[in-house]
């Protein structure tokens, strides 16, 4: 590569590291073919940008950026996921893709919203349930007082109207 290429090949790296909200590293060594092209469709599918990378031009496009933190693990092949929306779904495809290709497929480390984070800490992240499945939550949680003070003043009426009907009955009867 010459001295131009490398250039453009750091601002271009420098752009979508400024962008991204999470950015995840992994070792790759050993892995095949298709199992590459597994990773990058599963990636591809949860809006992830999977890159594999020079070190020495990933480390020059990091500086000045909130994913500088990740300058130490830049050693051997490096291979880097950009997640632009939703963190968590880039964290489950990679951390489930480490699971299964243990011997081939390691992740370093990462950055979430200029936070370094650990391997174990990706795992956490992983774990969580997905965006729509926490918002639908959250709703829920928003939606039980009002649901709650509807079935209340709902109570007080047909309270009412139960003791009407047991007065009603208890007099029929006499």
């Amino acid at each position: 590569m010459n001295k131009e290429t490398k250039q453009q090949q750091v601002a271009e790296l420098h752009d979508k590291l400024t962008r991204a909200k999470a950015v995840f590293l992994a070792d790759f060594r050993g892995m095949n073919v298709d199992q590459a092209t597994t990773l990058r469709n599963e990636l591809r599918a949860a809006s992830v940008e999977y890159k594999v990378v020079k070190n020495t031009l990933l480390e020059l496009a990091s500086k000045e950026t909130d994913k500088e933190s990740l300058s130490p693990y830049y050693a051997g092949p490096t291979a880097v996921a950009f997640s632009y929306d939703d963190p968590v779904a880039a964290a489950k495809v990679l951390s489930k893709f480490a699971k299964t290709q243990a011997n081939t497929f390691k992740l370093k480390a990462a950055v979430l919203s200029g936070k370094p984070i650990t391997v174990s800490d990706i795992q956490a992240l992983a774990d969580l349930p997905s965006r729509e499945v926490l918002i639908a939550k959250l709703l829920g949680t928003l939606n039980a007082p009002v649901t709650n003070f509807v079935g209340v003043l709902a109570a007080v009426p047909g309270s009412f109207v139960r003791a009407l009907n047991a007065i009603k009955i208890q007099k029929e009867g006499n």
